[in-house]
């Protein structure tokens, strides 16, 4: 077996066992390089727990977006190698996913119930694809971004064809004046992209997702000696610097980081303020 055989059986195996390189390469060495032998070799012992079933993730794929009049729809369609995601009749399903999201206004359920070109309903040509290609391919998530009461603009990162990609962005903002300060849009969807916001405003982040960094932060203060009567004081400041870290208008500007976002719409506002009503960013598998 090759080096790079080998690192892809590596590869495969991590993504349905979980286990770590080392014990990979291990039971690979002695199961001759057999992918189901190595998930056996494994289990005994004791090292992967789930079966191969369970543990098999689609956490590659594509991204897709379709813009029109306007509106705007994205999708992410999830297989389980990147291989497959270069697959043309895997590509071919999306982009043809992607035109229906749009009529069906992001709406999941319609969209598996609805026909393809083919006659047969979306939900079935899913199934017909599993079994051709070989691996776990789902629809994971769909978002619509209708034109009323502002704006929308997306930005693709890295396509690899027109409007799809592994990273997608879409912003819709009020205050936008035709000709005149439309620019900003797209580039705002670019730094969404990039700077990967949880919410637009601090108070708007997950109470959930604060509550647990502010977990974090203060074990990590404990497990350095910091004296108990400090880790409060230091952990108010750490957290802070988390919440503007990660709402849209409070972090630091891509094109300019002596800049806020909030600053680049007031400096970008033109008859009307510039506002942020709602964004969206698809990253392949993440979170997955």
């Amino acid at each position: 077996m090759s080096n790079k055989d080998l690192l892809d059986n590596i590869k495969k195996l991590r993504e349905m066992t979980g286990v770590g390189f080392k014990d990979c390469k291990i039971a690979l060495d002695e199961s001759s390089g057999d992918i189901e032998k190595s998930i056996e070799f494994l289990r005994k012992k004791g090292i992967a727990k789930a079966s191969k079933k369970m543990s098999r993730t689609a956490s590659e794929g594509l991204v897709l977006v379709k813009e029109e009049d306007g509106n705007i729809s994205i999708i992410e369609i999830n297989s389980e190698t990147d291989f497959v995601a270069k697959n043309q009749d895997f590509i071919n399903f999306c982009k043809e996913l992607s035109e229906i999201n749009f009529s069906s206004n992001g709406n999941i359920d319609k969209l598996s119930e609805s026909k393809m070109k083919n006659g047969i309903l979306v939900k079935d040509n899913l199934v017909n694809l599993i079994a051709k290609i070989g691996e776990k391919i789902t629809i994971r998530r769909t978002s619509f971004f209708n034109k009323k009461n502002g704006s929308n603009y997306f930005y693709v990162h890295s396509a690899i064809e027109k409007n799809i990609g592994k990273i997608i962005s879409i912003v819709k903002l009020d205050g936008i004046v035709k000709d005149k300060n439309e620019d900003i849009g797209t580039k705002i969807a670019m730094h969404i992209a990039a700077s990967n916001p949880l919410a637009i405003n601090k108070d708007e982040i997950d109470k959930t997702i604060v509550d647990k960094e502010l977990e974090i932060i203060k074990a990590e203060l404990h497990n350095s000696g910091k004296p108990v009567d400090m880790i409060e004081k230091i952990s108010e400041g750490k957290l802070s610097k988390f919440l503007n870290d990660n709402s849209l208008l409070n972090q630091l500007w891509i094109m300019d980081p002596k800049k806020k976002v909030s600053d680049i719409l007031k400096e970008n506002s033109s008859d009307k303020e510039i506002k942020i009503l709602d964004f969206v960013k698809y990253k392949v598998g993440e979170g997955v």
